[in-house]
């Protein structure tokens, strides 16, 4: 393989530095298969050189994947992250060099792997499953918008990555990561640590240069949570952005895919290529006017300049650890031209609460929909089989209940005056109430807060350990946020949120691009097998 010398030898310093950076940490089995990958941390712009310049082929590239999968994710450390490779891939890849060799080369996504969560549809030879037991072998009729949107930009589905089943809304204490077929995700950094979730498997795909980029889906914090304790870059889009259609459901007002990768300009190519609207996504309706097919002007090292941003300090007094350093970020923000406001509150207490009986209502009906969509031959066909099948099932109530599942087969049709009443109150608190009054009223262009806390260690027992988070105002109304790595605590990722408005991508992507060029905290994981 004719590798491009400048290319190498920066991954040679690259090696360095981080085996310098963990120098002081154990010694394990697997140190060689974090440094000996011969595209670690290559972003889109490097394969499309490769590709240009006829030093790679697609087939190389993704044969090259293909073995790191094997060697790392399913040996070695064994990360469980993808539950299934594409049988096609490597011949997806060929009938890509056939195009470049007939000067066909098209899409921004050109020859770049690419892992989807196991929540979105392909019509292909990988079944789509939630990482549930009960879905196990469920070929769905046609792609996902998402998986076409991909295929028409020329990247090539390596696998279906694993994920907290059922998208970690089905029961209390569960361990996220955790799926019936897939086992358990670990985080790249220590082993013994949780990648958090819902899109845990995507999150560690891309950490742990399984991929180049990844998509995962949020409702709330499932995009942007593992993104952060994996120590990459999540871009939670507005509502609407990107189309559902294709996507095993939970709330209609607040799921939405996005792209996850190790830079922003990786996440922001990406986030180009998804765009659109959809006729079988009446959210997508109003994106139009709204988005935009490249993000890549937005990516201005002096984005921070004259930017006012508000500071959200209900996170903080948690964890002082992460307070440093998100103390650390307010200021190298302000050196960057940027002029920070705190804040304390963003939405009304209770907010939450509306949320959540949103969330029962439109997973019943999501989740029936999209049973019947698969056609007679489904092993599932509504949510009252789901929840009967777990019961027989002698793996998928083994760590955790099913307690969502029934509180949402509980509930009624969407004409039921309590979800009208909880949908208007959720929009009216979160947006009126909540981060637009907030943005408007302090003349601001966006809000900061720490993603989250370093990762806890998984536990199949007590379940998640979370200290502190900030993704449920965005959540909530609906409006984008993007995360993007702050530092290290331990040796563990923490990471930084930037969200605002509706359609506010352009603003956010611009203050996260200005940030990341100018910190450059990314650093790649080493697959420790415990913490100290």
């Amino acid at each position: 393989m004719n590798f491009r010398s400048g290319k190498i030898s920066l991954l040679y310093v690259s090696s360095f530095l981080s085996l310098f950076f963990y120098s002081c940490r154990p010694q394990h089995d697997y140190e060689s298969s974090a440094t000996d990958f011969p595209f670690e941390e290559w972003t889109i712009q490097d394969f499309h050189q490769g590709y240009e310049d006829g030093s790679l082929s697609v087939r190389e590239v993704v044969e090259a994947y293909l073995s790191r999968i094997e060697e790392i994710d399913q040996a070695g450390p064994e990360l469980k992250s993808v539950l299934q490779v594409n049988p096609d891939a490597l011949a997806i890849a060929d009938s890509l060099d056939r195009l470049r060799s007939e000067g066909k080369v098209a899409g921004n996504l050109f020859g770049i792997p690419v892992l989807i969560k196991d929540n979105l549809d392909t019509q292909d030879k990988m079944a789509t499953t939630a990482g549930s037991r009960a879905l196990a072998g469920s070929m769905p009729l046609k792609d996902s918008f998402v998986a076409k949107k991909l295929r028409e930009s020329g990247a090539v589905i390596l696998g279906k990555a694993n994920l907290s089943e059922w998208a970690n809304f089905r029961g209390e204490l569960s361990s996220s990561g955790w799926s019936g077929i897939g086992g358990q995700t670990k985080n790249p950094y220590y082993l013994d640590r949780n990648p958090c979730g819902s899109s845990s498997g995507s999150a560690v795909g891309v950490s742990a240069n399984l991929s180049v980029l990844a998509i995962g889906t949020e409702t709330n914090g499932s995009i942007v949570c593992p993104s952060h304790a994996n120590g990459i870059v999540g871009i939670k889009p507005t509502v609407g952005l990107v189309s559902r259609s294709g996507v095993i459901p939970i709330s209609y007002t607040q799921d939405t895919p996005g792209p996850m990768a190790r830079t922003v300009r990786d996440a922001a190519i990406a986030l180009g290529c998804l765009v659109g609207v959809d006729p079988e996504d009446e959210k997508t309706l109003t994106s139009a006017g709204n988005y935009q097919s490249d993000y890549l002007p937005y990516l201005k090292e002096d984005g921070l300049k004259g930017k006012r941003i508000a500071w959200f300090k209900g996170p903080s007094g948690r964890n002082y650890k992460v307070d440093q350093l998100m103390e650390k970020a307010v200021s190298q923000m302000e050196s960057l031209g940027a002029t920070i406001i705190p804040i304390e509150e963003i939405e009304p207490s209770g907010t939450g609460s509306h949320s959540f009986e949103v969330m029962l209502y439109e997973y019943k009906d999501g989740l029936n929909r999209y049973f019947a969509g698969l056609g007679p031959e489904a092993p599932i066909k509504s949510l009252e089989d789901l929840i009967s099948f777990n019961k027989s099932d002698s793996i998928s109530l083994k760590y955790h209940n099913q307690v969502y599942l029934e509180q949402a087969q509980e509930k009624g049709d969407l004409s039921d005056q309590a979800y009208q009443d909880a949908l208007a109150a959720l929009n009216r608190m979160s947006r009126e109430e909540g981060i637009d009054k907030v943005l408007e009223s302090n003349d601001l262009d966006a809000i900061i807060a720490p993603t989250g806390s370093p990762a806890w260690k998984t536990d199949w027992i007590n379940g998640d350990g979370f200290q502190l988070g900030s993704s449920s105002p965005a959540a909530h109304a609906g409006y984008p946020n993007i995360t993007l790595p702050m530092g290290f605590i331990g040796g563990l990722p923490v990471g930084i949120s930037i969200f605002g408005t509706a359609w506010s991508e352009p603003v956010l992507l611009e203050i996260a691009y200005a940030y990341e060029q100018n910190t450059q905290y990314r650093s790649p994981p080493l697959f420790i097998q415990e913490t100290d």
